[in-house]
């Protein structure tokens, strides 16, 4: 992609982190300002930047790039959900999210929160 879209609307709260929660992936609202990984089909809030002492900083809006399995999203509005292994997938129903540009060879995408 020969344009960038990092640093675009970015925003981001902190949270308690259950083990598991690592940078780069998909959360999941799991109990009151509580953050887990998501499971497969789960909506997702927003991706954990960084992860320390127990607590994540959450990207909740702006662009990201994050992993996929399954069939490549293809760029445009599509419903997307964690896919269980600290990705996404693409789903019939789910967050729908602008996909901005897709890496098959990285099996990664960017979206807009």
């Amino acid at each position: 992609m020969n344009i960038s879209l990092n640093g675009y609307g970015e925003q981001m709260a902190t949270f308690e982190a259950e083990s598991g929660v690592a940078p780069g992936i998909p959360v999941k609202m799991t109990g009151n300002g509580l953050v887990g990984a998501g499971q497969a089909q789960d909506e997702f809030c927003g991706v954990a930047v960084s992860v320390r002492g127990g607590f994540a900083a959450v990207q909740l809006h702006g662009y990201v790039t994050v992993a996929y399995s399954g069939i490549a999203p293809a760029v445009g509005y599509r419903n997307l959900n964690c896919d269980g292994n600290g990705g996404v997938q693409a789903e019939s129903t789910g967050r729908s999210l602008l996909v901005t540009d897709v890496n098959a060879a990285a099996q990664t995408c960017g979206i807009i929160l």
